[in-house]
Order: structure tokens, then sequence, then C-alpha cells
């Protein structure tokens, strides 16, 4: 290292050529990573590294890479072909790598893509990598959104960070806001990553922007709160900032919190059901809502096994009215698919059958927007569907690290979801009906709601009293 050497970068673009292939890098501060010949794909990069500075080089690399948010990159990609932004924090990555022949200490920050400033110094004699880029800001919308310790694993599986994350967002932004626009929002939020504790956050968190609206609304229990309306992609980035992996919009919009203006379909594998099962009941329920109503349907993958199918409604109808419709639709499935489908809400009496889950309709009950993050270990994502896509797509072909590439070259495929509006007349009446020819009333709430009018008991089957016989005398 060249006695004058600072170990600082000066702000401005920075790039692999700089770093690796520049012919004045003899006098450069950043001489220690100077690589002859310069590599051209990432697996020479490392090789090339390994070859110089010993056992272990390459993975003091791809430790700095992880400490920076950068996900792996493959043995044989071109380093002149990564986006500018990924060659600048690779950049960087090789000069932490570097890092016994700097000073002690190590503080690096990134301020928007391609752009990055460093104070880079390591501990004598030995690579420091662990307060690698404190906080990085991104621009979103004409906001900046600071996003602090972007390099926290939280997808330890395949080493995905907190910032893969919030770039997932980015790259998808038109199609969850398209999902969130306007509606209270609960946040389910993994501060410490998919291995840590979690929670739902339903009220605004204290220290909210202002410029995020919100929401008033009411739960079952009658307590009420205030809960974040995204409006724009700097939110949903702040709400990642947060460690929320999911997003659980309600059914309504912040204008009307108390008439849903979607009817949400949950078609849930029971245990000896996968997600096969789970699409030929969905192009059968495709089928019933086209019958009653000329429903149109908008598919999507749970992220897990499960399906879900939006129906874009007016919203005319109460919670109350919109989850016997699913009860409804339930039911008529039912019908046609005895074996295959079921609307028991005991697990208990299900069996292998696909559960249409209308207590998904119930107030206060969620369900993962499309492109939400589900916190399994390969990172999945909901992914919205075409119908001829039902059945031939799997929810394994969608993560975070293969939907930003799908978005660029499909876009939204639900992007016109909100274009026609429909009624829940016909389904009513077909509850109606199935209330007076069938004597089919109400089904059970979940627990934690207060006893419904005309509601059934909510005692498990097997556990309920059963009559004492009668005796003769």
């Amino acid at each position: 290292m060249p006695p004058h050497a600072s170990g600082v970068i000066p702000a401005g673009p920075l790039r692999i050529g700089h770093l690796f292939t520049s012919s004045d890098m003899a006098d450069h501060p950043c001489a220690g990573v100077l690589l002859t010949p310069p590599p051209a794909t990432y697996g020479e990069l490392l090789e090339a590294f390994e070859a110089r500075d010993g056992y272990a080089a390459d993975a003091r690399v791809e430790a700095a890479m992880l400490g920076l948010g950068l996900r792996r990159i493959a043995p044989d990609r071109r380093l002149g072909t990564l986006p500018g932004g990924e060659q600048a924090r690779l950049g960087l990555a090789c000069l932490l790598a570097a890092a016994p022949q700097l000073r002690p200490g190590t503080w690096v920050r990134e301020r928007g893509p391609g752009r990055a400033v460093a104070d880079v110094r390591g501990t004598r004699g030995a690579p420091t990598v662990a307060r690698m880029a404190e906080a990085v800001e991104l621009e979103a919308g004409g906001r900046t959104v600071r996003l602090s310790s972007p390099g926290k694993v939280f997808f330890p599986e395949h080493g995905y960070t907190k910032l893969d994350v919030a770039r997932y967002y980015q790259a998808v932004a038109p199609g969850i806001l398209r999902a969130l626009h306007d509606r209270p929002t609960t946040l389910q939020r993994y501060p410490d990553g998919v291995t840590g504790e979690w929670f739902y956050q339903k009220r605004a968190p204290k220290g909210m922007p202002d410029w995020i609206p919100t929401a008033h609304i009411t739960f079952p229990s009658g307590r009420s709160a205030d809960e974040m309306c995204p409006t724009e992609e700097a939110a949903v980035l702040w709400a990642a900032q947060y460690g929320t992996l999911t997003f659980h919009p309600w059914p309504v919009r912040r204008e009307d919190v108390d008439h849903p203006d979607e009817l949400r379909i949950d078609l849930d594998p029971q245990p000896g059901t996968d997600y096969d099962d789970a699409a030929r009941a969905a192009h059968e329920l495709r089928a019933v809502l086209e019958e009653f109503g000329g429903l149109a349907g908008w598919p999507k993958t749970s992220g897990g096994r499960g399906i879900h199918v939006f129906v874009p409604i007016e919203p005319h109808w109460t919670f109350t009215q919109v989850r016997r419709a699913a009860i409804a639709v339930g039911r008529e499935m039912e019908r046609r698919m005895p074996e295959q489908v079921t609307i028991k809400w005991w697990k208990e009496e299900r069996g292998e059958r696909i559960f249409i889950d209308y207590n998904q309709t119930a107030r206060d009950r969620t369900i993962a927007s499309a492109y939400s993050v589900r916190p399994r270990p390969h990172a999945p994502v909901s992914a919205p569907l075409s119908w001829d896509e039902v059945g031939v797509a799997h929810p394994e072909d969608f993560d975070i690290t293969t939907m930003p590439a799908r978005f660029a070259e499909l876009g939204d495929v639900h992007a016109g979801m909100d274009d026609q509006r429909y009624s829940l007349d016909a389904l009513l009446e077909l509850a109606t009906k199935d209330e007076h020819d069938h004597g089919l009333g109400d089904l059970p709430y979940p627990p934690e709601y207060p006893k419904m009018p005309g509601e059934p008991s909510r005692v498990q089957p097997s556990r309920a009293k059963k009559p004492r016989p009668r005796q003769e005398n």
C-alpha cells in the first residue's frame, strides 16, 4: 500500500475497471486490489485473489460482498455485464477483502446505485468487515429512504439480505403498489430475519413519516387503530427498513373501511394435498365465479402451497355479506368436487382436501398481498398469475431473485384488475337458496371473534356433548 494512501475513495462513479484494469492504478489508494491480468469473470476474480493473497482470500471477498448487501454472483458472470451499482459494491467488497493492507477501523456508506463513498480501513493483521455498510440511502419517487444494516442476513439459507429485500420491492414497485394502494395494511415484521422472532404490526408505528397516510379501522373486539395505507414506493421501502417481509392489506380502501372492494377466496391445501390439487380446484372456482354473476377472478400463488383468487367488487356490501358470499362459493365448490374440496371449519373434518377458508373474508382477516415476500427459507413471493399459468407455473418458480426479471419482461400481470368491478347479488341469492332449500345457514367464526347472530356452535365436533340416551321405565 503506498505510504500516502488514506483508504478514502472519492465520491463519484466507481466501477470494476477503476479497481482492476486502469493503467494509472499504481499510485492509487486502491492499488492493493489491482489484479494483473484483470479478471474477466467473477470466478476468475476469486481465483486471482486466492492465487495472490493465499488461503481464504476468496472467502474474504464473498464475506465483504455479503456485508455490502450484494447477492451472490455466478462464477461465469462477466464483470463488465454487471449493473453499475453492483460493480460499485463489488469494487468496495474487493477493497475490504484487502483489509490487512489498510488502516484499522471500517466504515462504508453507499449513496444510490453506482455512487459510493468509503472510509475503508482494516484491523491490523486481519480483515474487518463487521461494520460494513452501516446504512444506504435508496431513492424512490423523489424521496430518500434510509436503510440501516443493509447487509443483515434475512434469509440465511441463501444469504439474502435486508438490502436484497428492499431492492426486490423496488423492482416490483408498480405491482405491489397496485395491490396496496390506499388500503389499511398490517405489516408482518421480521427484524432479525426469518429465523428470528416476528410479529404483526397493526397500528401505525411511532415515528412513521407524515407523508404516509393512515386509515382508522375497527377490530371485531371493538378496539380500533390507525393503520398505514401505502400510496407510494417510498412507503414500501420504509416498511422494509423495519424488517417487513409480508404486507397484509385489508380488502377495503381508506375512504370506506367498512365495505370491502374485493372478494378473496383462499384455497388452502390440507395434509395429503398439494399445490397441483389447489390448481385443479382453482380452475373449477373460475367456472363457478363466471356462472354466478359473470365474476372474473384473478389468481396468484400464496407463496406457499395455496392459491388465492381475488374478485374486484363494488364496495356496496358489508364484511358479513361478503363472507356470506364466500361461504356460498365454498358450498357450490363442495357440491361440484366433494372428494377434492371442503368448507369444513374444523380440521378434523376436512380430510385430504382443499379447504376454502371462508373466514379470510371476515373483518380484520387479511391475505398476503401480491408480490409480498413470504417468510420461508428460499424467500418466495406471492406471484400474480394468468389463468393459463395456473397448474403450469409453480410456487418454487417465484422468489426475490426470479420475480424481478419476470416483472421486467411482463410487467404486472394483474395490472387490469381494478378496471371492472362486479356485483355479489348472484352469490348472495345462492346463499339464500342454500339456507331456504337445504337448511344451510352460517358457519363458525374464528375463536377470537365475538359470537355472531345465527352462528352455530364453535365447539369442535369431537368434543361436543352428545345427547344422553333416554332411559326407559
